[in-house]
């Protein structure tokens, strides 16, 4: 974690690939019966949640861009996402989507927008107290443009990617338990693998 702060207190979480399983390259989460939660996924925002800490969603969705969904479909897959992390009494905070396609906008991922716009929403998020989670270098661009922590997530059994994340961790629980335990302990190790 950086130098002098002890606690994370807001969690920036991508969609695909973080929370719910990613959909193949080039195809998109337009319909709520495709988006299914990865393994540990709720578990992990109740633990965040009972922690009395925020968690945020920030998420690209270019597919509305391209015409291969609109806003209404990216609004019923998250409340369907609501639905599935309610059953597990888990909720997220804010959900912050882009619909851009890439260079028509400050918010897309690798840019910070979504989180600067939380940010913004929410006037005591601060950057030094917050981490950025996600599945790919763009996440982690994002977090490190808006100056916070970032952790990229790799997968079980695959060794750390060059990465210029804080930490690397096999997907969200493991990226949880880790921060919220250092965060009690008032440390956490710039470059791990957990």
């Amino acid at each position: 974690m950086k130098a002098g702060h002890a606690e994370v207190r807001t969690f920036f979480l991508d969609r695909d690939g973080t929370l719910n399983a990613k959909p193949p390259d080039g195809r998109y989460i337009g319909h709520p019966a495709e988006l299914i939660l990865l393994p540990g996924a709720a578990e992990a925002v109740r633990e965040l949640n009972a922690a009395g800490r925020r968690v945020v969603l920030v998420t690209n969705q270019r597919g509305v861009a391209r015409g291969l969904m609109t806003g209404a479909d990216v609004a019923a897959v998250h409340a369907r996402l609501a639905a599935l992390l309610r059953e597990h009494d888990a909720f997220l905070d804010a959900v912050y989507v882009c619909p851009h396609e890439v260079g028509e906008c400050g918010c897309r991922k690798p840019l910070p927008g979504l989180l600067t716009a939380a940010m913004r929403d929410f006037r005591d998020i601060d950057p030094a107290d917050s981490v950025m989670i996600g599945d790919t270098e763009s996440d982690v661009m994002a977090g490190k443009a808006a100056g916070t922590l970032t952790v990229l997530l790799q997968g079980p059994g695959k060794p750390p990617a060059n990465t210029v994340a804080d930490m690397v961790a096999t997907d969200l629980r493991a990226a949880v338990g880790l921060l919220l335990t250092s965060s009690k302990s008032g440390c956490v190790s710039k470059g791990g693998f957990v």
